[in-house]
This record gives structure tokens, C-alpha cells and sequence, in this order.
């Protein structure tokens, strides 16, 4: 033992003076729990992403948004016209014109038979048949009318409304176009903005809603919060949902860096200012009955604890050994 560490020290002494800056205090080694995170890419999206339909087949000939605009649940966002509701109208009132004419003919014949009865001259047989003529004509203008309504609620179902308050994302046609009913005109995202990630399969077990979500953004690192893990495998990967607070939403389906907690595992970890680096090497000194020695480590990832950058070390160090600050 003492012929390995006695080169590590003179290693130790030989480091040049920059190299050796100013360290904190003895610092006690102990095995503590850390989370393995995982960095994957998450997409900004609407929770609630619906298509505002064509209720009607027929020409677009007004579209009033375009991608990015806001609208309220119920705006009209375009107006389609089929020409051939025009026709249908004129086609019922033409027959309701004639049927009017028969039913006021039928309403003569009627007064008359009643007049005729009065004196004996017709039957009440006859009678009867001229009222029911009367029922009839007046029970098909009332069809007729009817049926107006129709075409004309038709007519009014061109409009096309926004379904939910929020965002156009997508308006896939154009002023002009012939579309048919159930056609998409544009695609409105509301209710919000989430985080929706896509993981392999292997780490869903570690997966759990309500864990907290590191998220890398442009204005530095937020949190957020596992809110849904779906039940459904596609493609060997696991789709999961991450709300954040203030999440910014200029852009949807933009894609930003979240990192998610999926295993926990014994560590240890010292602050970065008690490692020496030198010729490719780094050291730790240890404290080891009243004795320093100088030890090579093998360093892993990096955090902040507390406000401190700490050091995973991989190997060369062991719980309850101190490790103290070079004096050189």
C-alpha cells in the first residue's frame, strides 16, 4: 500500500500552483440515493386539439382565420354555399304557392257545400269530402313549410364555427375550394398547453404520475409534473403527459428537452472543489489516520445540491472516508 501511494503523493506535490485553487473543508463520504434521469424530448401541445367541420357541402366563399389566430367557442370562421339550396327554396315555395291556391279553392267548395246543405240540397256525405279536401291541402302546405325549414337550417349550417376557445393551428383549405360535409376547415387547440413525451418501453415501470419533471428551456430549467401516463404501447414506446406552469406555447409541437426521473441508486458524491485535476488525472486527498494521501478517482455525471456542484464518484472512494482539501 505505501509503495502506491507514495508516487500519487509526489504526483500530488508536483501539481503547478493554477491548478490547485482554493477547496472547502473536510467533507465526510457517505452513500446516498440518487435518480438516474433519462433525456428524451417532449412536444408542446394543446390538451384539447378539435377540427372545426364543414356541416354543409359546397364552396368555401368566406375564411376569415389563418394560422395562429385567436378565437372564441362559436365564431364564425368561414361560410360555405351550395347553390343548390337556392333552387330547393324556390322549388317549395312555388309548391306551397299552389297548394295555397287548391286550399283556398277547397275553402270555396267547402263554404259553398255548407251553403247548399243549409237548404237541403246536398248531402252530408258530400260535405265531409269537401272537409277533409280542406284538411289535406292544409296538412300538405304545412309539409311544405316544413320542409322550407330544413333548407333553410341546411343554408344557416354553412357557416362554420370555431368548436372550443383558443388557437388556429392548422387551416388546411383555402378561399375557393369545394369542400364536402365533415371536411376539416380548420383545426382550433384550446383548453391549455402540455408536455407530451414518448419513452422506450423499458422504463415504464419507473414511470409514476405526480413525479416531478426537470424541463430544459430556453429561460433556464423548469418543473413540471407527470399528470398521465398512458396504458398503450405504440411502437415499443410509452406516451406520457408533463403539465408545466407558464409553459410557453408560442410555438406548438415544439419540441423541449424534459428529463424524467426513472430509477433511484446508492451514490456518492463530493463537492467539485475537492478534486484535483492533472495530466488527464484526477485526485481527491483522504484523510486516513491523522495521515493526507492522495488518491486517483474516477468521476461521473455533475449536480447542485444546495447550491453546491457535487460530483458523483464512480470509484476510488468509499462511505465514512473524509476527504479534505489540498493545501498545496
Amino acid at each position: 500500500m505505501k509503495s502506491i501511494i507514495l508516487p500519487l503523493a509526489i504526483v500530488a506535490l508536483a501539481l503547478p500552483q493554477g491548478v490547485l485553487a482554493e477547496a472547502s473543508g473536510p467533507f465526510v463520504v457517505t452513500s446516498e440515493q440518487v435518480t438516474d434521469w433519462k433525456a428524451v424530448y417532449g412536444r408542446v401541445e394543446a390538451k384539447d386539439s378539435i377540427p372545426a367541420r364543414a356541416r354543409l357541402g359546397g364552396t368555401l366563399v368566406e375564411l376569415s382565420v389563418s394560422e395562429g389566430d385567436q378565437v372564441q367557442a362559436g365564431q364564425p370562421l368561414g361560410r360555405i354555399v351550395d347553390e343548390k339550396i337556392t333552387f330547393q327554396l324556390t322549388a317549395v315555395d312555388a309548391q306551397i304557392t299552389a297548394l295555397e291556391s287548391q286550399l283556398a279553392n277547397a275553402e270555396s267548395e267547402l263554404k259553398r257545400g255548407e251553403e247548399l246543405q243549409a237548404r237541403g240540397v246536398t248531402t252530408t256525405q258530400r260535405l265531409d269530402q269537401l272537409r277533409t279536401q280542406v284538411d289535406v291541402y292544409a296538412g300538405q302546405i304545412e309539409a311544405q313549410r316544413a320542409s322550407r325549414k330544413v333548407i333553410e337550417q341546411q343554408a344557416s349550417e354553412g357557416e362554420v364555427l370555431a368548436p372550443i376557445s383558443g388557437r388556429v393551428l392548422d387551416v388546411p383549405v383555402a378561399k375557393g375550394a369545394v369542400v364536402m360535409a365533415g371536411e376539416n376547415v380548420a383545426t382550433v387547440g384550446g383548453g391549455g398547453f402540455f408536455l407530451r413525451v414518448s419513452v422506450p418501453e423499458r422504463h415504464a415501470g419507473a414511470m409514476a404520475e405526480g413525479d416531478t419533471i426537470s424541463i430544459e428551456t430556453p429561460a433556464g430549467t423548469k418543473e413540471g409534473k407527470l399528470v398521465k401516463v398512458y396504458p398503450l404501447i405504440e411502437n415499443g414506446r410509452v406516451t406520457a403527459d408533463v403539465e408545466v406552469t407558464d409553459l410557453d406555447a408560442a410555438f406548438v409541437d415544439a419540441r423541449v428537452l424534459v428529463r424524467l426521473p426513472l430509477a433511484k441508486r446508492e451514490a456518492i458524491r463530493i463537492p467539485a472543489d475537492l478534486i484535483r485535476t492533472h495530466s488527464g488525472l484526477d485526485f481527491v486527498t483522504v484523510e486516513l489516520d491523522g495521515a493526507k494521501v492522495v488518491r486517483t478517482v474516477v468521476p461521473g455525471g455533475r449536480s447542485i445540491v444546495d447550491g453546491v456542484e457535487m460530483v458523483e464518484i464512480v470509484t476510488g472512494l468509499n462511505g465514512g472516508e473524509t476527504v479534505v482539501a489540498d493545501e498545496h
